[in-house]
């Protein structure tokens, strides 16, 4: 006859054995499908000068452009995470991506500001739900206390995309005038049709939810599937439990800001690193200048697996979060107050270890919070609301050079929203007590069944 202290030792190493599973079933494609989003988004940070060039796109032109996306990422969102939570996240994951896909290699035929501006809002539109969509999904197959890893894994795909996507792009560039396309013509056709390829792979690889898991034995089904469940209990009993309360709530209110104010800083520096290198280095845009962008990427990625890794050993996802937000800020001043190639990289490495890290970290806080349909709804709207800060960004930055006469203005009003992000992640001290204490709920519930 199993004893109490049998089960539970029974139950601990059937969920450390299906999440061994689900880490390494899962994460390595999701962070390519991520990689691939990140890509199609950011390229146009490489095609500035041919565009500009090609078609006459202005600075201001670029501008809204670029940020234009994230107003139909936006819009769409919290509809899209609302029907991934219905129709489950196989299909609806898949659909995201093919779509996105499409619209992105049709980036080819812009042919003025107007194509520009209405080829990536539909960017946006294709896009939207991806990335809240995912950090749902993982809700669905990792505890609390095993998330940040988890998240830090799929946003591995993040530093791969501009780690590898950079000297792609910047090869892609190089191939002008092959079939009577244009260089950038090239890059936009060929990235976006990957990312097409993948998600009709994902269509059959993926899997909406543990029970469907055919790699999973029917013990670790069962383990894992109880702890999220006592888990996703206590969350609904400490946060929101109904979309109608997440408008209420003054710590998802926050959870918005604080993702806003990382969103600013990501998306300031990804848009405008490209020609800034190009600059100090006396050249264009093409793969010399994609290896050096690759450098940041790499520290990044390196540094995301130590520290998530550190802290969900040691429940630290706030105060790492802080340490890595606050080091993107002042990587972000450093690249704007230093003038010579060597230091300005450095900055830059210091920038995105700190703002690719910050996220995964970030990510965790919320999801240890909301719970049921809130959920769904609540990550998608932290996400679309947040995510504006990426039209807000290459906005600001031009509109504070401008205003300043400053070409170093703009990338120090960056900085600065990452430090209201540091301030306001300290005032969650409190929040993050409390879920430490729902994890050891979680916990002694468990222990007791």
């Amino acid at each position: 006859m199993m004893t109490k202290k049998t089960t539970r030792t029974a139950h601990a190493a059937a969920i450390e054995s299906a999440i061994a599973k689900c880490r390494w079933k899962l994460l390595p494609f999701l962070a390519l499908m991520f990689a691939l989003a990140m890509i199609d988004r950011s390229n146009v940070g490489f095609a500035k000068a041919a565009l500009q060039a090609d078609i006459g796109l202005s600075n201001a032109a670029f501008a809204l452009g670029a940020g234009i996306f994230f107003i139909g990422y936006a819009i769409f969102e919290v509809p899209s995470n609302l029907m991934l939570h219905r129709v489950g996240a196989r299909l609806w994951l898949s659909r995201i991506m093919i779509t996105w896909g499409l619209v992105s290699a049709a980036m080819m035929f812009t042919r003025d500001e107007t194509t520009f501006y209405v080829l990536r809002f539909l960017l946006g539109v294709a896009e939207a739900g991806f990335s809240p969509g995912v950090i749902l999904y993982l809700t669905y197959w990792f505890p609390a206390q095993r998330r940040g890893q988890a998240i830090g894994i799929y946003y591995f795909g993040l530093p791969l995309a501009l780690m590898l996507g950079s000297p792609l792009s910047g090869w892609l560039l190089e191939m002008h005038g092959m079939f009577n396309l244009t260089n950038w013509q090239w890059m936009f056709l060929v990235e976006g049709l990957a990312a097409v390829v993948v998600g009709i792979i994902a269509l059959f690889y993926l899997k909406s939810k543990p029970q469907e898991a055919a790699w999973l034995t029917r013990e670790e089904k069962a383990a894992l599937s109880q702890e999220l469940e006592v888990e996703d209990k206590l969350k609904l009993a400490h946060g929101p439990d109904s979309l109608p309360g997440l408008f209420r709530n003054k710590r998802v209110l926050k959870f918005i800001l604080i993702y806003f104010s990382v969103q600013v800083s990501v998306y300031g520096v990804i848009f405008y690193l490209p020609t800034r290198i190009a600059e100090l280095l006396g050249t264009t845009v093409g793969l010399e200048v994609g290896m050096f962008i690759s450098l940041p990427w790499l520290c990044a990625a390196i540094a995301m697996y130590f520290v998530t890794r550190y802290a969900d050993r040691h429940a630290a996802h706030l105060k790492m979060a802080m340490c890595m937000l606050g080091m993107a800020a002042v990587g972000i001043a450093a690249s704007a107050l230093l003038n010579s190639f060597v230091p300005v990289l450095l900055a830059f490495c210091f920038a995105a270890v700190g703002f690719v890290t910050v996220q995964p970290l970030f990510w965790t806080l919320p999801t240890s919070y909301l719970g049921g349909v809130a959920a769904a709804g609540g990550i998608a709207l932290i996400g679309s609301v947040g995510n504006i800060g990426g039209f807000v960004a290459p906005m600001l930055k031009a509109n504070m050079e401008v205003w300043f006469t400053d070409p170093r203005a703009g990338m120090l009003s960056l900085s600065a929203a990452g430090l209201v992000g540091v301030y306001l992640l300290w005032t969650l001290r409190g929040p993050e007590r409390q879920q430490r204490v729902s994890t050891d709920q979680t916990d002694g519930a468990l222990s007791s069944h």
